[in-house]
């Protein structure tokens, strides 16, 4: 099977997705959300194109926070943290 871009970071979006929806029932998932960002960070920036994986995986978080935004507040807000930490990292690759 040859490793897609789609294939290597749809696992990490959804990971995040799970949290976000956990989030919008009263959860607190602060510490979860950081440490699932890591693990991607980790896991996509040993990868020899890990810009473009997580450009891609910052986008898809702010896509699902904008397309879920108006309807679950708690839920945008955790995709929006996530990709805010994740683009942070960007900045240093």
């Amino acid at each position: 099977m040859k490793a897609t871009v789609a294939n290597l970071v749809t696992p990490h979006l959804l990971s995040v997705v799970d949290l976000a929806k956990q989030a919008e029932i009263g959860g607190n998932i602060e510490w979860h959300l950081r440490e699932t960002v890591s693990r991607t960070i980790e896991a996509l920036g040993h990868q020899y194109n890990a810009r473009d994986l997580l450009t891609t995986y910052i986008e898809g978080l702010e896509a699902a926070a904008r397309a879920k935004g108006r309807i679950y507040s708690a839920y945008a807000r955790a995709l929006q943290a996530a990709a805010a930490q994740a683009a942070q990292h960007l900045e240093k690759v």
